[in-house]
C-alpha cells in the first residue's frame, strides 16, 4: 500500500476485506513487527510496531494442526504460554490459571481433556482463540479464521469473537474473504485493494464508487435480504476470490 493513512479506534471490531494480493496478511504481519514498512510508519497501541508485543494476540492464516492432533485441548493452549516452541512447557501456577481462564473465555473448558483429533473445525478455532488470548492482549488479529468452515461454524466463530471483544473491551481486526458472515458483528470495515484502502462503516465503504476505485474496475453493490453482494458484471467478486484462493 502507498500513501495510505489509517487510524483504527480502540475497542472496535474491524472486518478487513479485499481481493487476493491486496495485502491483508502483510498488514497484519507489519502490525506484529514481523515486516518493516517500506515507507512511513505504523504505531500499535500508541507505540511503534515491534516483534513479540504481548499486547497483540494473533491467529495466523491456515495454521496447520496436523503435528498436534494427539494433544489434548489443554496442552495445545498451554504450548503457547512461553511462545510457540517445540515441546510442552512446565507452567507455573499462575500460567496454569491463565490457560484455564483463556479456555473459559472461549467456552472451551469441555475441550481441555479432548484430543484435537476428536474436535471439529469450529472447536479448533476456539482453542486457537484461547491461545491468542493468553497474556490478555488489547489487540487481536485474526487472519482468515473462517476458511474451510461451513456457514454454521462461521457464524459460531464470528459470534464468539464478538462476545470476547465486547467482554474484554479489546480491538479486533478480523480478516475475511466475504463480508456477509461479519455483518451484524463489525463496527467498521477496512477494505484493501490496488495499494489503496478505505476504512469506515459498512454503508460508507461498501459502495459502487469506493469499491470500483479499490478494484480498478466497475463494481456494483447489491443489497438483498440483509445480505450484500459485490458484483463485477454477473460475477460475485468475493465468492470468485474465495474459490480462487482455495
Amino acid at each position: 500500500m502507498s500513501d495510505v493513512s489509517l487510524d483504527i479506534g480502540q475497542g472496535l471490531f474491524i472486518g478487513m476485506l479485499g481481493p487476493n494480493g491486496a495485502g491483508k496478511t502483510t498488514l497484519m504481519r507489519t502490525v506484529l513487527g514481523l515486516i518493516r514498512p517500506a515507507g512511513g510508519s505504523i504505531r500499535v497501541l500508541g507505540e511503534p510496531a515491534s516483534r513479540g508485543n504481548a499486547a497483540v494476540g494473533y491467529i495466523p492464516q491456515l495454521r496447520s494442526l496436523a503435528g498436534n492432533m494427539r494433544l489434548r485441548g489443554w496442552d495445545f493452549v498451554a504450548s503457547a504460554c512461553n511462545g510457540h516452541r517445540w515441546g510442552l512447557p512446565i507452567l507455573s501456577r499462575a500460567a496454569r490459571q491463565e490457560v484455564y481462564w483463556a479456555l473459559d473465555m472461549v467456552g472451551a473448558t469441555e475441550l481441555a481433556r479432548r484430543p484435537l483429533m476428536e474436535t471439529s473445525g469450529g472447536e479448533r478455532q476456539r482453542l486457537l482463540l484461547a491461545q491468542a488470548l493468553l497474556g490478555r492482549p488489547r489487540l487481536l488479529l485474526l487472519d482468515e479464521p473462517l476458511i474451510s468452515l461451513d456457514p454454521h461454524h462461521q457464524h459460531g466463530v464470528v459470534t464468539l469473537v464478538k462476545q470476547v471483544q465486547q467482554e474484554l473491551g479489546i480491538t479486533v481486526i478480523f480478516s475475511a474473504h466475504e463480508l456477509n458472515p461479519l455483518l451484524g458483528a463489525i463496527d467498521q470495515v477496512l477494505y484493501l485493494g490496488r495499494g489503496q484502502a478505505a476504512l469506515g462503516k459498512v454503508d460508507e465503504v461498501i459502495t459502487k464508487p469506493v469499491l470500483s476505485r479499490l478494484y480498478g474496475s466497475n463494481i456494483d453493490v447489491i443489497r438483498m435480504k440483509n445480505r450484500i453482494f459485490v458484483m463485477a458484471g454477473d460475477v460475485e467478486v468475493e465468492k470468485e476470490e474465495h474459490c480462487h484462493h482455495a
